[in-house]
């Protein structure tokens, strides 16, 4: 179910993020990369041991991911192909850095997306289940980062929100048509 204020290269829909066929999907994943709950513990169940086996070497490697970085892996068993895996903020109130590192998320995960070619990547809301941030302050974050990184960097692909359900997908809506 695509909006109708969607430009083609932003798309929204309202479903699973483990069952789109983006050549990504975006994982709101922890810093350990090891799985947790909600969306990280839905991607780590749906694509199977091969997404926690990179995980772990990327944190052998570099001690897992900061805040507001992203690192890619495999996308095992899922519908796609790779895993962007980005950890966001958790929300204090805004006033520690928690705008600028969700849009650093968004800017990152879109980077390794154009460096590996990909045709397609899909985000739910970062941040926006346990991490408490509030959705529609995410979401304005959200569709600003990818509407400016669109316009300024050569990237012939499709970015898709993905809303788990319609209060998300009417936020996504209201931003795009905003813009």
């Amino acid at each position: 179910m695509n909006s109708p204020n969607a430009t083609p290269r932003i798309q929204i829909v309202q479903g699973d993020i483990t069952k789109q066929q983006a050549a990504a999907i975006v994982n709101a994943a922890n810093s350990s990369l090891l799985g947790g709950g909600g969306v990280d513990g839905a991607i780590h169940r749906a694509g199977g041991p091969q997404i926690l086996e990179e995980c772990r070497a990327i944190r052998a490697r570099q001690g897992g991911c900061k805040t507001g970085e992203a690192v890619i892996t495999t996308g095992g068993r899922l519908p796609a192909t790779h895993v962007i895996h980005t950890v966001g903020p958790v929300w204090n109130g805004g006033h520690r850095g928690e705008p600028e590192l969700l849009a650093s998320c968004y800017r990152n995960s879109l980077r390794l997306a154009a460096e590996h070619q990909l045709a397609s990547v899909a985000f739910p809301g970062i941040s926006t289940g346990i991490y408490g941030y509030p959705k529609k302050e995410a979401a304005a974050i959200a569709v600003r980062e990818v509407q400016q990184w669109l316009a300024s960097h050569e990237f012939p692909g499709t970015v898709v929100f993905v809303a788990f359900d319609e209060e998300n997908r009417r936020l996504y809506e209201q931003e795009v048509g905003a813009a």
